[in-house]
Parts: C-alpha cells; sequence; structure tokens
C-alpha cells in the first residue's frame, strides 16, 4: 500500500465558524487527539459539532471540553460517548504557553477546526478574547464596508 502524499490537502472535518464571531482570535496551535476507533470513523463522516466546545489545561494536561462526535452508525455497543472529555497531544512548552494565557483574565481556549492531517485528525486550538456587542457590530461594518469597496472596484473595471 503506498504511503499518503506528506503534501496532500488537509480535509476539513468541522470548522467553528462562530468562534471567529464571539472572539478575537490570537494565537493558533495544531493539536493531536486522543480518540477512539468509532470516534474517528465517525469524525471522517464529518459527524462532529465544534460549537459550543472549548479546551482547557488541567494537571499539566490539555483537554477538549464539550466537543460533540456523534456515535458511529456502524458502531455496537462499544460505541463512545458522544459528549467526553478528549485529551490534546501538544509539546510541553505550548501547554506551560496556554496555561499562563488562560490565567489572564477574559482569555479562553477555544477549538476553531477539526481536520485531516496525513491520515491523523487534528485539532486547531485558539487563545481568543471574548467579543462585546459593540465589538461584534464594528467587525460586521468593517466586513460590509471592504464587501462594498471590493464591489465598486470590480464595478469600475468591467465598465473599463
Amino acid at each position: 500500500m503506498a504511503k499518503p502524499d506528506k503534501h496532500e490537502p488537509t480535509k476539513l472535518v468541522s470548522d467553528n465558524r462562530q468562534a471567529g464571531h464571539n472572539f478575537f482570535l490570537l494565537d493558533r496551535y495544531e493539536a493531536g487527539l486522543v480518540l477512539t476507533g468509532t470516534e474517528v470513523k465517525a469524525a471522517k463522516n464529518g459527524k462532529v459539532q465544534l460549537r459550543e466546545a472549548w479546551a482547557s489545561v488541567e494537571n499539566g494536561e490539555a483537554w477538549l471540553q464539550n466537543a460533540h462526535i456523534a456515535e458511529y452508525d456502524h458502531g455496537n455497543r462499544f460505541n463512545h460517548s458522544p459528549v467526553r472529555p478528549r485529551k490534546l497531544l501538544l509539546h510541553r512548552r505550548e501547554i506551560d504557553k496556554l496555561l499562563v494565557a488562560t490565567k489572564e483574565k477574559g482569555l479562553s481556549l477555544v477549538p476553531t477546526r477539526l481536520y485531516l492531517k496525513e491520515g491523523r485528525i487534528k485539532c486547531e486550538i485558539a487563545i481568543a478574547k471574548g467579543k462585546k456587542d459593540y465589538d461584534k457590530r464594528e467587525t460586521e461594518r468593517a466586513r460590509s464596508a471592504e464587501s462594498e469597496a471590493r464591489d465598486a472596484v470590480r464595478a469600475s473595471k468591467a465598465r473599463q
């Protein structure tokens, strides 16, 4: 059997788009996940929900909390629990940085994406600062202004 190409594109399993809306995403880290067999199969089928998930550092270990991986359709009585804490695999330095960041007021760890990379499931977590309502409105205003400017440039090029 041929080895997977090292440069094959990553396949997105789940995306937490709400994270960018509710938080300012500061630093991002790639972490491996400790999963059971049925969790891997369900994740590869795209049965993952990250919307209400978060990450934490406890006793020197990083954990993904409240991520919902649906039970595998063809799993038997050994199927996994859909919402359980899952260990994140990170280097010691990274865990220490995350611990220091979460001790700071207003910062938390938010999973942003779950994806396949070289046959393994990875989780991208970000150090995030919560947005207030006025921050969310300002971000939406800036996004719409940028879109209008892009449309105006496109229209002027079309007239030429």
